[in-house]
Parts: structure tokens; C-alpha cells; sequence
């Protein structure tokens, strides 16, 4: 019985060598052989140098935009309309000056600023420094317009616009005063939308007939005008007449303030008179371009009624 028992113990021991030993032991030689630092299957591709940026070609200028020394001092010799230079801060050497003076002459602001901002604007073109913001059309001078007026049969009138801000209102303005014969238009150079694309666009045109002139203090132009005849009538909330009851012929300078803000208390005072525009609805007041435009057609009207009374 001992013997037999032994027997079944032997037989369920492994035997000492089963076909599946072999691949046992040699994967674990090969575990074995393995078990020192490890080895990368590969050598890692070697990384390609850094590429340096390849330099932007540079993009279209906006139409209002002009840079270069030599381009915008050619600009300002010949008369053309600039409403405003950049000029980095730190150069003043070379044809810097002659810039600067000859933009003193014309009364065109100078803005010293961040090389950095001028070449944001300059959009990869190369400006030296120097960028000039100009205008569509040339600017009028004032006296030129008074020529001009001057030689027509019917009295002038005159649109000054005090602190306008957007240059939508402005074209619009413009697009109006050429329909109604307005002789011209007065801004101040400063504080003031200038002569630019956007107006150009709204103005559908009217921004090529329709003589505008920067002027620089309102005050001191709106008396020069008077004393050459000119009634001053200001377009105010406050006014003391409606304007369909104001006498709005003769010599005559319309003057409309900026959005939101309306006439200034210096340009108010140096009104002739004030007049108002009826509002009957909630809101307490009328855009700057409805405004002026509802005033140089009421000029326009009384004008040609009283032609038909003589």
C-alpha cells in the first residue's frame, strides 16, 4: 500500500523536462539578459534645427495711410490733406526736421510715439520712422472759401460742426450740404472726426464738391465771421425759437454740436441766436446729421420762398 501511494506522488510531480520548459528557460535568459541598463531600440531621430520666422510680405496699406520720410514730405509739400503725423519718439535726425517744419507751417498735428505702433500701422512696410494719417480730398483754406462764396448771386451758408465725432455723421453731413448748396464746411483740428475713408464712403461722393477747412479756435473763427456779415444760428435743445420760425436767410453759419454732447457753453454764447427742433417723442434728442441735415433745408426752403415772394 506504502509503495503505491508513493507511486501516485511521483507521477504527479512534473517531469523534469516538459516541451514547454524550454521556451521557459529561454525566455527568462532572455529576461535575464535583459536586466542590465536599458538600451533604446533606436537612436532618436536627431531634431532639426529651429527654423528661424520667415519675415511677412508686407500687406496693403489702408487708403488713409502713408509712410516713409520721403513720401510724406513730398505729401506736405504739395498741399496734400494730412490730418495728423507719427513720428517715433527718438528720431529727430536726417529729414526729421524738415518734416517737423513743414508740418508746423500747415498747422498739422505731430504725435511723437512707439516705434512699435508705427510699425503695427505701417503694416510690414518700411516707414523710417514717420507715418502720416491724410486725407481723401485736399482741406480748404477759409479764406478760399469765402472767395468762392463771395461770387455767387444768393447769400452763403456756411455748416460748422462743433466736436462731431463720427465720421458717418460727418459723411452724411457732407452728402446733405451738397444737395442744398451749402457754400462750405468748418472743423476744428482738433477735437474733431477728420476728412478719412469712412467719410469719404458715407459721403457717396459729395466729399469731392463740398470745400472743408479746419479751423482752429471756434470762437475766434465764429467772430471773424461776423464781422464779415455773417448771422450765427446754433442748433440747441434750449434754443429760444423753433427753427422753422428763426429767420434762416442772409449770410448764414449753421452751427451743430458733436453727438451726445451738443454745442459747447463757448460756442453757445457765441451764437447769434438758438433754435430748437420740436421733439414729441421719449427720445430728447436727434442725431447730429439728422439735425444739420433738418436745418440746411430749412435754410434752403425759406431761401427759395422768399425768391418766389420778390
Amino acid at each position: 500500500m506504502g509503495m503505491d501511494r508513493e507511486k501516485k506522488r511521483q507521477s504527479r510531480r512534473p517531469s523534469a523536462r516538459r516541451p514547454h520548459d524550454d521556451r521557459w528557460a529561454e525566455a527568462k535568459g532572455r529576461k535575464r539578459r535583459s536586466d542590465g541598463p536599458e538600451r533604446p531600440a533606436s537612436r532618436p531621430a536627431a531634431s532639426a534645427p529651429e527654423s528661424r520666422p520667415r519675415p511677412t510680405e508686407p500687406q496693403e496699406l489702408p487708403p488713409d495711410v502713408l509712410v516713409g520720410r520721403n513720401a510724406v514730405t513730398e505729401a506736405l509739400r504739395s498741399g496734400r490733406g494730412i490730418n495728423k503725423l507719427l513720428v517715433a519718439q527718438g528720431d529727430h535726425l536726417g529729414s526729421i526736421g524738415e518734416i517737423e517744419r513743414l508740418a508746423h507751417e500747415r498747422q498739422i498735428p505731430v504725435e511723437y510715439v512707439a516705434r512699435q505702433r508705427i510699425e503695427q500701422a505701417a503694416a510690414g512696410h518700411r516707414h523710417q520712422g514717420v507715418l502720416a494719417y491724410v486725407a481723401p480730398v485736399a482741406y480748404a483754406e477759409l479764406s478760399d472759401i469765402l472767395a468762392q462764396a463771395a461770387a455767387r448771386p444768393e447769400p452763403p451758408i456756411l455748416l460748422l460742426l462743433d466736436d462731431l465725432e463720427d465720421p458717418h455723421n460727418l459723411g452724411a453731413l457732407l452728402r446733405t450740404a451738397d444737395a442744398a448748396g451749402i457754400a462750405g464746411v468748418l472743423i476744428p483740428r482738433r477735437r474733431s472726426v477728420p476728412l478719412n475713408a469712412t467719410v469719404a464712403k458715407t459721403s457717396a461722393g459729395a466729399i469731392e464738391y463740398v470745400p472743408v477747412a479746419r479751423i482752429g479756435n471756434i470762437v475766434q473763427t465764429l467772430k471773424e465771421l461776423k464781422e464779415k456779415g455773417f448771422w450765427v444760428a446754433g442748433a440747441d435743445m434750449a434754443g429760444e425759437k423753433d427753427y422753422t420760425e428763426a429767420d434762416l436767410t442772409g449770410p448764414l453759419v449753421l452751427v451743430v454740436g458733436g453727438e451726445g454732447k451738443g454745442l459747447s457753453r463757448l460756442t453757445r454764447e457765441n451764437c447769434d441766436f438758438l433754435v430748437s427742433l420740436p421733439m414729441v417723442g421719449r427720445i430728447n434728442s436727434l442725431n447730429a446729421s439728422v439735425a444739420g441735415s433738418l436745418l440746411m433745408y430749412e435754410s434752403l426752403r425759406q431761401r427759395r420762398q422768399k425768391n418766389k415772394e420778390k
